[in-house]
Parts: C-alpha cells; structure tokens; sequence
C-alpha cells in the first residue's frame, strides 16, 4: 500500500532510536531481522580539504586560485543534510574573460604540443584521480546528494577511465585522426547531476585533441570540478591548459558568447541547449549538445521479470532519476504487465533513502529545494489528471531533500509525465500489445537519447534496437557508460556524441579549415529570406530578330523551342504552387531557360515526399544503394559533353573546364558509392561483458542548400554521400547556375532512383531555405551560402535542435579532396548509435 510521509518519517526516527536505544544485536539476531545498521563513510578528508582553503573558493585559473575583490559567494550546502559546507564565487564577465584569455594563450603551446607528450600529461591525470578516489567520491556525494556507493563505484571510475581512453587517442591522434587539427578554447558547461563525470566527458577528448579549456560547473554542485582543477595542477598539466569558473547560469553564456571561444560544450536542459544553440548562431563556433530524455523502458512478455525488476531501479532510481538517459517511460507487453508492476512495488518497499554517506543507502537526496518541488509538481498534476500514484520506501530521513520512489500509472500516451522530462525518482508504466507497436510508443517522443530492450530473442531485441529513433540502446540492462562508446541523442536530445573516436570529432576540425570569423551584416533575423518573385526579362536589345518567312525564305535565326523546368518532387516533376518562374541568364545575358520559382508549399511538398520515401530508402541493402550511385555516375558518363556543355553556356567556362567538373563529378559519384558499404560502424571495445556496437544510422531526410561554385561537382558532392548513407534529401541547386542539377532529373529518373530520395526545389535559396530550416520534419540542415544565411539556420534549427552544417560565407575548392569529398561530409551524413549486447549465459562475468 502506499506509505505516506508522515508514515515513513515515524517509521525511520522509530528505527534509529531502536538501534540507538538497544544493546548490540547478535550475529542470530542480524540473521533474523535482516535490518540494515548505518554505515557511514568518514567525510574527514573531505572536510579537512574544505578547511585548508578556509572553505571559501575563488575561480582556478592559470593553475592558481583567483579571487578578484568585490565578489558575491554563493554558499554551498549538502543536500542530505543542509550542512553549509563552503562558499564559492560568484564570477563575472571579466573573469570570465580573464579564464578565456589564459586559455588562448596556452592553446598556443598545447595545440602543437607532440602527442604522446600530451598523453603522458592525460596518464597522469588518470593515475592522480585513482590516487584521490575516496575524497573525490565523498565530496561529490556531499555537494550532490547522491550516494556514496554510486561516486565510488560509478562516478569516479569512469572519470578515470575516460582519461584512460582519451590518453591512448591522444598518442594517436596524428594517425588515426589525420587530416583533423584542434579547433582552439573549448567553453564547456556541464549539468549538476554528474558533476565531475560530465566535466571529464568533455575536458579528456579536448585536451586530446591539442585544445585548451575553460570549464564552468553548475551553480550547485561546483565543488568536484574545483578539486578537479587542483589534481590536474597536481598532475604537472600546464597552466591555463584547463581552467574553472564558478558563477550562476548567466556566465554559461557569457562564455559562451566570448569572441576567444571556438566550441561550446554543453550538458543541460534542452531549453538551456536551445539558448546557447541560437546565442551562438552565426558565429562560426562549433557546438554540441546533450539534453534532455524521456528514454522508453521496453520488456517483452519473454523477459525475466526479477531481473527486469532490478533493472528498473538502474533506470530510473539510480541517482535520484536525475539522469537525462533515465528509463522513466516502463513499456511492457500486456500479457505480463500487472505481474511485473507488483514485483516493481514490492521492490520499491525496501528501498533506503538516507544521507548520503551512508553505505547501505539505495538513493540520496535530490539536488535542490526548487528541484523536488518540481519534481512533486508532476506527480500531482497526474494526480489531477486522474493518473494512479504509488509511492512507498524503507526508510527516508526527517531532514535533508528527500522525495520517495514514485509509480505512475493509467497513464495515456498524451499524459504529461508521459510526454514530459520529469528529472526526478518518477517511473510511468503502461502497455503494449505487439513489438510494432513497442517501437511506435517508443518513438512517440520528441526527444531520442537512450532507450533499453528487455528480452530472452537476440533478433527481437536488434531489430527493435535498430528501430528506436535514439543514440544508445542497452539490452537487458540500463545506465551503462564507457569512454570507448559514444553517447548522445537524436532530435531535442542534442547533437555530437561524449565518448568514442566519434567523440573527437566534436573537438576538431578539418585541417584545410581556417579559424573562422564570419562576416555578418546589421540585418535581423526577421528579414531573411524575404523575396518578390522574378519579372518578365526582356532580352530583345541583345538577340536577333530575324526569323523564317512564311514564304519559305531562310532568315539568320531561328528560336529555340521555350523550356520551363518544373520541380522534382516524389521522382516526378511537379509544377510549382505559384505560377511563378525566373529567367536564368548566361553572361552575355541571354536567357537559357525559366526556372520554377519555389515557395513554402512547394517545400512542404518535397519534405513530405523525403519522409515518405526514408524509412524504405534507409533499410535497403548498402550494395544496392552503391549500386544505383554508380548507375547514376554511368549515366552521367553518357551525357558527359551535354553537361559540359551546358557548364559552359550558364558559367562563361570553357569547355574543357567543362569537360572537367563533369569528370570531377563523376569520380564524386564513384568515391561516395564505395562508401556505401565501408562505414557501418564497428565494435566498440567497452568494459562491458559482451559486444558494444556502434551503427551508423541515417540522419533522416535532410534539407541541402548548394552553393554557385562548380555548381554541377558541388551539387553532386553533397547530395552523394547523404544519399549513399540512407538519408533522403530536399536540395536547392545553384540560385544563379541550377540548369545542370535540373539536367539530371532524367539521370535519376534512368537509374532506378526511387521516387522521394532526392526532391529538388529551385528558386530564391535563402527564401527556401527559410522554411526548410523550420521544418520540423527536417532531421538536418546543410547551408553553403551567406554569413548571415548561415546565421540564420543555426538560430532556426534550435526550436527542434536539428542539426546543422553551414559554410558561414567561406568558400571552399570543391575540387580538392578534402575540401569537397573529406571525411566531415560522413559525419555529418550519419547518426552513431550505440547498442549493448551483455553476454553470460556460460561463463560469469
């Protein structure tokens, strides 16, 4: 039955006075109650570490502690208990810049300082953090509230493990990550529930990479990365290499937003994410995000059903459910649903909350007053919104920010706490009847971070693996983490991955590329993409009048048959919306051809289309994909001195240059059709007992807005590679040359193309790219135009955090291998997603 708190407060104050009241139980007595005495891990180190800095901290920078005058502190206090245990400062924008410059000034050094010296810096931190293990978990189990078998036993190893990892990418970044070069200041902002685990995600793959880092922890819990920066000084790391200020959320993006600062770093909310994603827009910093979740908890009726139990609390009441990947949606097939809900409340009956410290506790506090009210907000409102609530634990304290175990069901897909992050000890359960059906109610969310499959069939944990729009799938198990995967999500989740080679290129950029200053005019946002549709051109000052006389004589000219190109949508041409068309001129300005001139329907259209056609275009065979690219290179090979013809008509070129951009083009075609088996992914070599997979899923449908250079070999360098990796796409050819993209419809259309895998739209591209960047169907968004275009698709993409490449006004030889065929067009081309697969029917783990 459900335990009120008043219950469970008298319940906890009557067995510690027990315990205090009576004399030393028997080893029989222990047998015959089975009740747990308190095991209080000793916080002296800890303390006496608070102490040495008379438990006021300033900002460490430089590998010196800084405390400018006329600060504000904010006063640190455990949740647990309420103790105050410190205070830290409160920065502002000059220290901010004062940390940001210091940085620049060591990435001097440090981005060209040799590898294996950088690795040997990164063991070092590695061994200095395994040396501090014990005052590093006890003091991020004071600040956070979390407990201390979780900092010991989870936390603090993986911070050593991902120097560990990093260490080895470190030494071998001139090999295996050749062609990529660091991108400069990192700015990283990290989330209080892991504290110093999520700082360590992005400091160890940055500082491998050769780039410097200003680190700002959450208003809460600061003080892990504090104690981070002074075992990194400890360690020999050079100063400014790694620096840490404190302050509250303002100065996230006031570092952000620093000029010095080349990447944004971020683990947080997703509205948070969305702020920093539109504050960055346009200013050529490069940024990932790990937000939120609502990740599905699926079981099978074949599951077992007591390991799904314990499983279950991993998953959502591990850390106090304040874990972005929690399981806090429980899927379960009917047929075992009400057997498995009263194993779960059974279970959650005997679990202990208390102060944090204690070793025989199963959940701590929650992070903050403001935190469990929010958390108590949900609940109640799926009271109200005639929700069943279940709420029941051991034992849980009279002090200190406690909330208990929470159920929910009868619950419906449209349910609040079934839609919304919770971040809180809060599970919601319900049904479903078929494995379709699992995926359906999965997917039914507009985040994509994490998900877990439980089940006895290898094949139906897979295929629904491989169906969950999300970066990571565990199967039968939960909450699993290594430096060697990647983890990050899909849609309002984020972008980039922490973990994994994948990891790297987070924290790097192509070598060709530039440090980047986009040019960006006064203009704002609400004016871009606005347009009048083309007028008549009268050409007639500059073309021959002459024509054929009726009487059959010959005159010197006669005109050429009109052509209008209609758009290419669904693998038919389609007119546009508007009866509108633009004139497109070669320069001597007579006009080749019209051109439809697209708009927000005709947009609409075409993504609707690539939807359609991504889920089939997706699952097939990579050979065949490769297969129809390289039909695509034959066929182009056939109308080889047509296109280079009509390079030359719309571009002034010659017609050997001509000649050259189609050849370039279809050595393109080739290049990515090789591809299309050779970059699936690989086997991750985790610390887990089994096989850790990463798959490189589709993107989804992608929007691609071309540039006027080459305007054929451009076209064909980023349609191939989205294509041949299983997106679909809606493309914008050349605003001022888009004949020869037209030119292929008939290329596609004889080469076993399926209708819907490319959609192309011409017109004004800023005007199109407009709605093709606020669509929200579109997954992803490839820009190659303006500065200020640029900006506007970063700014736009944050309201469903697409994910988005742009060229920021820079252009690039599209002819160069790097430049127009290297390994960045894969990245952005494909979604790492990572699946464990544990082992253990024969040998124990």
């Amino acid at each position: 039955h459900t335990h009120t708190h008043t219950q469970r407060e008298q319940d906890t104050r009557h067995f510690f006075f027990k315990m205090a009241a009576s004399k030393k139980p028997t080893v029989s007595e222990i047998f015959d109650s089975l009740e747990y005495g308190p095991a209080p891990e000793s916080a002296a180190t800890a303390q006496a570490w608070l102490t040495d800095h008379g438990r006021e901290f300033g900002h460490f920078i430089n590998n010196q502690w800084v405390k400018p005058a006329d600060r504000q502190y904010y006063e640190v206090k455990s949740p647990s208990t309420g103790e105050t245990l410190c205070k830290t400062i409160q920065g502002t924008d000059a220290d901010v810049d004062v940390a940001v410059k210091s940085a620049r000034k060591a990435y001097e050094s440090w981005s060209t300082t040799p590898g294996h010296v950088r690795a040997r810096f990164m063991y070092s931190i590695a061994r200095h953090i395994q040396k501090h293990h014990r005052l590093i978990a006890v003091l991020e189990s004071m600040d956070n509230g979390k407990p201390i078998r979780e900092t010991r036993d989870c936390d603090v190893p993986i911070v050593a493990r991902w120097f560990y990892h990093y260490a080895g990418w470190a030494q071998l970044a001139d090999t295996e990550m050749r062609g990529w070069a660091p991108i400069g200041v990192v700015g990283g902002i990290v989330a209080w529930n892991f504290p110093l685990m999520l700082l360590a995600w992005k400091v160890a793959p940055a500082l491998a990479m050769g780039n410097t880092v200003v680190m700002k922890p959450a208003t809460y819990t600061r003080l892990s990365a504090l104690l981070f920066a002074e075992i990194c000084a400890e360690a020999g790391l050079p100063p400014g290499v790694f620096n840490v200020i404190t302050g509250g959320g303002a100065m996230g993006s006031v570092l952000a937003a620093h000029p010095e600062v080349d990447k944004i770093g971020f683990t947080g909310s997703t509205e948070i994410g969305q702020l920093l994603r539109r504050n960055a827009a346009g200013t050529g910093k490069k940024i990932s995000l790990e937000l939120g979740g609502k990740s599905p908890f699926i079981v099978f009726d074949d599951a077992d059903l007591d390991s799904v139990v314990e499983g279950v609390v991993d998953a959502i009441w591990f850390n106090q459910g304040q874990v972005c990947s929690a399981g806090s949606r429980l899927l379960v097939q009917a047929s075992v649903f009400d057997r498995l809900i009263k194993k779960i409340k059974a279970r959650m009956a005997t679990l202990r909350l208390g102060d944090s410290l204690d070793k025989n506790i199963d959940m701590g506090a929650i992070v903050d007053v403001s935190q469990r009210k929010s958390v108590d907000d949900f609940v109640q409102l799926a009271r109200s919104e005639g929700c069943e609530v279940f709420q029941a634990c051991a034992t849980i304290p009279d002090r200190g920010i406690y909330y208990p175990p929470t159920l929910i069901t009868n619950v419906n897909t449209v349910s609040t706490v079934v839609q919304e992050e919770i971040f809180g000890p809060v599970l919601v359960a319900y049904t479903f009847r078929t494995p379709k059906e699992a995926i359906a109610l999965a997917n039914n969310t507009r985040y994509g971070l994490a998900s877990s499959v439980w089940t006895e069939s290898l094949t139906l944990a897979l295929e629904v693996a491989l169906s969950i729009r999300a970066g990571c799938c565990w199967v039968n198990g939960h909450n699993m983490f290594d430096a060697a995967a990647g983890f990050g999500g899909y849609r309002e989740s984020g972008f980039g991955r922490d973990g994994g080679k994948e990891c790297l290129y987070e924290y790097s950029k192509p070598a060709w590329m530039p440090r980047l200053h986009p040019k960006l005019s006064d203009a704002p946002l609400s004016a871009f993409g606005k347009t009048t549709p083309a007028r008549p051109l009268n050409p007639a000052k500059d073309q021959p009048q002459d024509y054929h006389l009726d009487d059959g004589s010959h005159a010197p000219h006669t005109p050429e048959v009109d052509r209008t190109y209609k758009l290419y949508i669904g693998g038919k041409q389609a007119r546009p919306d508007a009866t509108y068309a633009r004139a497109i001129t070669g320069p001597s300005g007579k006009v080749l051809a019209q051109v439809s001139e697209g708009n927000r329907k005709d947009i609409r259209n075409a993504v609707e289309a690539a939807h359609a056609a991504w889920p089939g275009w997706g699952k097939r065979a990579a050979h065949n994909r490769a297969q129809i690219i390289y039909y695509l290179a034959e066929n182009l090979e056939v109308r080889r001195s047509e296109f280079a013809d009509r390079l030359a008509s719309m571009t002034g070129c010659s017609q050997a240059d001509g000649l050259k951009e189609v050849d370039a083009s279809i050595t393109r075609l080739f290049h990515w059709a090789a591809y299309a088996d050779k970059y699936g992914g690989t086997v991750q070599e985790t610390t887990l007992y089994g096989a850790t997979v990463k798959v490189h899923e589709p993107v989804g449908p992608i929007g691609i807005a071309c540039p006027d250079e080459a305007p054929l070999l451009s076209f064909v360098s980023l349609i191939a590679p989205a294509i041949v990796r299983g997106n679909t796409i809606v493309v914008l050819p050349s605003q001022k040359h888009p004949l020869v993209a037209l030119d292929l419809y008939q290329v596609f259309d004889t080469s076993d193309l399926p209708g819907g895998v490319v959609n192309i739209v011409t017109g004004d591209r800023d005007h199109l790219t407009k709605y093709l960047a606020e669509h929200q169907d579109i997954e992803a968004m490839w820009y190659f135009g303006s500065a200020d275009g640029s900006r506007f698709v970063e700014h736009a993409a944050a309201d469903n955090v697409k994910r988005t490449w742009v060229n920021y006004g820079y252009a690039r030889d599209w002819f160069d291998q790097e430049q127009g065929a290297g390994e960045e067009f894969l990245y952005h081309a494909v979604e790492p997603k990572n699946i464990w697969l544990p082992m253990g029917t024969i040998f124990a783990n």
